[in-house]
């Protein structure tokens, strides 16, 4: 499994994180099948959220027993002190573990959800705090939506976030405006050695309304092996990416995990050959032309 450093952090995280939100509406024993899968093909760094569904407790069982050996990363969606921090620590219980490596600050994708964050009596303050405790190790920032890149450059010149997570794929990138504004946030994260994950690798479009939904996203992905190697490999080929999420949906994480292992085989045009030949691909973050 293909490794990278994240951030100023020091640690060696595999590229691919588990996206633990495709364990929220999970049985534990499906949860422990692909938590197994997981580990047994080398993936160490596991993210996931207080408020994805069940998730932090299908996590705990296995993931209590192997904490030293894995970069273990949470988030909280509350905005007041008080909350997150008592958030902060449901998410300890739940998962069975004293600390995790990274706390986030979840779904800051506008300017207005970074006021209350970093606001006096804000969430920030709770993390801070509980750094300070020694229940977290860094603090980072995520990010939903089109606003994103230039929340979180915003969010870089108020507190020294040790990453950001948030999305990118080859239609996104695509789009002059979201280019330039992650481009801007990619130059100053290099600069401060903050990790930049993404999500959202193999995000197609928005579910239509009467469309059959065959996974457990939010929003169509992906599912064929060479499409999902291409968008693979166009995020793992940006120069100081330290890796991506996988999509919440655990029958689609093996065929992630593959693609990881297949990561150089494919060149760069073959990669953009694919991905610009697919009908309907789009934003799942509000209306844009798709590419057909």
């Amino acid at each position: 499994m293909l490794t990278r450093k994240i951030g100023r952090m020091k640690y060696e995280g595999s590229v691919v994180m588990f996206g633990a939100a495709s364990l929220g509406n999970v049985t534990q024993e499906e949860a422990n099948q692909s938590i197994r899968h997981a580990l047994a093909n080398g993936v160490n760094h596991f993210d996931v959220a207080a408020d994805y569904g069940d998730a932090e407790v299908r996590l705990g069982p296995i993931i209590s027993e192997i904490r030293n050996d894995i970069f273990l990363a949470t988030k909280t969606g509350q905005r007041r002190k008080d909350k997150a921090k008592a958030e902060i620590y449901r998410s300890l219980e739940r998962m069975q573990v004293d600390s995790v490596d990274l706390l986030q600050l979840h779904a800051v994708g506008t300017i207005e959800e970074l006021d209350k964050c970093t606001a006096k009596g804000g969430v920030l303050e709770a993390a801070i705090e509980a750094k300070e405790e020694g229940v977290i190790g860094e603090i980072g920032i995520t990010g939903h939506g089109h606003q994103a890149p230039a929340t979180h450059l915003e969010a870089l010149r108020r507190y020294p976030f040790a990453t950001v997570l948030l999305p990118l794929n080859y239609y996104m990138y695509s789009i002059p405006e979201y280019r330039a504004d992650f481009d801007a946030l990619m130059e100053e994260a290099k600069k401060q050695e903050v990790a930049v994950r993404v999500i959202k690798a193999i995000a197609k479009k928005p579910w239509d309304e009467d469309q059959q939904r065959d996974y457990a996203t939010w929003y169509e992905p992906f599912d064929q092996q060479k499409v999902i190697d291409a968008c693979v490999h166009f995020v793992l080929s940006f120069p100081g990416l330290s890796g991506f999420a996988s999509a919440g949906d655990i029958h689609l994480f093996p065929k992630i995990v593959d693609a990881v292992e297949r990561f150089g085989t494919m060149n760069d045009e073959e990669a953009e050959r694919v991905l610009q030949s697919i009908s309907g691909y789009t934003t799942i973050f509000g209306a844009k032309t798709s590419i057909d």
